[in-house]
C-alpha cells in the first residue's frame, strides 16, 4: 500500500475524493496523513471525520517559506508518508522541498496544462470563458518548481457551453477532478508511471516506491 499525505488549505473536496478512494477494498494506497495550513479550513473537519491524522501547520508561524516546508516535511515522515498529494494547497513551495520529493510529489489544476497555468490563479475558469475556449478540463500532474508545470499524468476535458458561467462550469470541472485525481493515484500506487524527459509513459513497469 502506498502511503499517501494530503496537503490542503480549504474545503478539501479533492482530499475526500482521495480519501474514498482509498477507502475501497481493491484500492492499492493509503492516507496517511493530512496537513492543512489554516486551523479553519473545513477539510480539517471532514479529514478528522474520516479517522485520518490531521494536523494544521500555520505558515504564519514560520519566518519563511523553507522552514514551514521543513516542519512539513517532518510531519510527512514520521507519518511514512511515500507520496505528496496537493489537494487545494494555497502555498507556493520552495524548491527544496519540490527537488527533495520530486517525482513523488503531486498536484491537480483545474484547466488542460499548459493552457491556464501559472498567473490565472483562482480565475482559471473566468480567463476561460473570456477566451472562448470550447474545451477545458483538468490535469494531475508531478510538480516542479515553476508553478503548475510537471510532467502531465492524467487529463480529462470537459466542454465549455455557450450558456456557461463561472460557477456553472468550475463544478463540471470539479467533478472531472474528483475522478482524474483518483485514476492518477491508481495509476502511480501501480507503479504504472514513468517519468523519462520530463514525460509519463503509462505502462506495467515495476513499483516505483520500493526504494523508499
Amino acid at each position: 500500500m502506498l502511503k499517501i499525505g494530503i496537503l490542503i488549505s480549504g474545503r478539501g473536496s479533492n482530499m475526500q475524493a482521495l480519501i474514498k478512494a482509498c477507502a475501497m477494498p481493491d484500492f492499492p494506497a493509503e492516507v496517511a496523513c493530512v496537513i492543512s495550513n489554516k486551523a479553519d479550513a473545513a477539510g480539517v473537519e471532514a479529514a478528522q471525520a474520516a479517522k485520518i491524522p490531521t494536523l494544521v501547520i500555520s505558515h504564519k508561524d514560520y519566518p519563511d517559506r523553507a522552514s514551514f516546508d521543513a516542519a512539513m516535511e517532518e510531519k510527512l515522515i514520521a507519518h511514512g508518508v511515500q507520496l505528496v498529494c496537493l489537494a487545494g494547497f494555497l502555498r507556493i513551495l520552495s524548491e527544496g522541498f519540490v527537488e527533495r520529493w520530486r517525482d513523488r510529489l503531486v498536484n491537480i489544476h483545474p484547466s488542460l496544462l499548459p493552457a491556464f497555468g501559472g498567473l490565472y490563479g483562482s480565475h482559471v475558469h473566468e480567463k476561460v470563458l473570456e477566451h472562448g475556449v470550447k474545451v477545458t478540463g483538468c490535469t494531475v500532474h508531478y510538480m516542479r518548481a515553476a508553478v503548475d508545470s510537471g510532467p502531465i499524468i492524467v487529463q480529462k476535458t470537459v466542454p465549455v457551453l455557450e450558456q456557461d458561467e463561472v460557477e456553472t462550469l468550475a463544478a463540471r470541472v470539479l467533478a472531472a477532478e474528483h475522478e482524474s485525481y483518483p485514476e492518477a493515484l491508481r495509476l502511480i500506487a501501480e507503479g504504472r508511471v514513468n517519468v523519462i524527459n520530463e514525460r509519463t509513459f503509462i505502462s506495467g513497469s515495476p513499483h516505483l516506491f520500493d526504494h523508499f
